[in-house]
């Protein structure tokens, strides 16, 4: 066995760091496999749940797409009038065909972090390689969709992202269920590599079910004047999610910013964080997280800013709301300055609606149900993301039917 592989052996029982432990052998390894065909041609439900998602299987504004079904890549390419400009495969197959590859291969995650990521490294299910090519700048955004169908399966997948020098390009990855599944564990590990004076929107939107676990691990390496936008939303319930990306400014001038938008309902347990680590003179990072709590709900919203360099700058803000007296969030800032000279700062608030907001939308005509949901739409307000003005649409109609259903 490969020296790699007999350190995850032992790094299997290994609990993380934050979040609810799991006991992963109650999750099934047994999926049948999936034949590659057109995304177009895949059955109705699972388009439908991919939709739901972020994830078109028309490909209507979309530059290119990897779509996944438990263990099996059914659909990986670009269309051919961005041929050319980026590449996708998957992981396995891109491991086989380059051996360079090999040299960003968990080398940002650390595969004996914890039991899941040994998990990863010892039972991989394949993941998404992604390429945008130097210079080259995509208009249309790239997709691709984790998806299970199998009940209380395990999926361990292993994303590769590298924008080369001089690119610009976004992504949206979806993660779903078919309807008829309701637990399961999925753990994704996903390296980011974005180089000289790149620029990367990647946009993670969930759709698991109320029974799922989710176990993402993150990283991302920014080279001189590179940016990293990273946006995730979470608006359907799950049993437990626990993730912690981090991003290293090492470049001079880099850029990084994290913003969350996170639903919490029945007996959610949502651990999230990101990480920021100021590496290169003129680096600079930002943390916006937002999530809203309802009946049983526990998040805890946690942010990490670190200066290394003494001209760094970063700010982190964390703001939830309380929809439920049994619902709770905790908001865990830090601050961590290594150098004289680097400027961090924080704002947390936590509460529940403050009344005068709803009793002044009253006064102008509209019912308690109708004020209480126009102030958590802007408090869940995607505007700052980024986004073209088709993704921001398509989120937003996400986040309005999980704000439906929680009032």
């Amino acid at each position: 066995m490969p020296k790699g592989k007999k350190d995850s052996q032992k790094a299997i029982r290994k609990p993380a760091a934050f979040g609810p432990d799991l006991d992963i052998r109650g999750f099934s390894r047994e999926a049948a496999p999936w034949p590659s065909c057109p995304v177009s041609s895949l059955p109705e439900d699972i388009a439908q749940r991919a939709l739901s998602a972020g994830v078109r299987t028309d490909e209507v504004d979309r530059a290119g797409t990897y779509f996944q079904i438990d263990r099996s890549a059914v659909f990986k390419g670009m269309k051919k009038t961005f041929g050319g400009k980026a590449e996708i495969l998957s992981t396995k197959d891109a491991l086989k065909k380059y051996r360079w590859a090999r040299n960003y291969w968990w080398k940002l995650v650390d595969a004996n972090m914890d039991k899941y990521t040994a998990l990863a490294n010892l039972r991989w299910d394949q993941g998404y390689f992604i390429r945008v090519l130097k210079d080259q700048k995509i208009e249309l955004p790239l997709q691709a969709c984790m998806f299970i169908s199998r009940e209380n399966f395990n999926q361990n997948v292993h994303n590769l992202i590298i924008a080369e020098p001089g690119s610009e390009a976004q992504i949206i990855t979806g993660c779903a269920v078919h309807p008829n599944i309701q637990s399961g564990l999925h753990v994704g590990i996903s390296e980011f590599y974005v180089k000289k004076d790149a620029k990367l929107t990647f946009t993670m939107i969930h759709n698991w079910a109320q029974n799922f676990h989710v176990r993402p691990r993150s990283a991302a390496l920014l080279e001189d004047g590179a940016t990293f936008v990273s946006n995730y939303v979470c608006m359907k319930s799950v049993k437990s999610l626990q993730m912690y990306p981090v991003a290293y400014c090492k470049g001079a001038n880099s850029r990084v910013s994290f913003n969350t938008i996170l639903h919490g309902a029945k007996n959610s347990y949502l651990d999230v964080g990101s990480k920021v680590v100021l590496q290169g003179k003129g680096s600079r990072g930002e943390v916006i997280a937002r999530a809203i709590a309802t009946e049983n709900a526990q998040i805890k919203a946690r942010g990490l800013l670190v200066g290394e360099n003494e001209d760094s700058r970063a700010h982190l803000e964390c703001r939830g709301l309380l929809l439920s007296d049994q619902a709770s969030i905790h908001a865990i800032p830090e601050l961590v300055g290594k150098v004289e000279g680097t400027e961090l700062s924080h704002e947390a608030a936590v509460g529940k609606i403050a009344e005068e907001q709803i009793q002044y939308l009253m006064a102008r005509g509209f019912s308690e149900s109708e004020a209480e949901s126009l102030i958590i739409r802007g408090f869940m307000n995607v505007g700052t993301f980024g986004l073209p003005d088709a993704l921001k649409e398509e989120i937003k109609k996400m986040v309005d039917a999980s704000i439906a259903g929680a009032l």
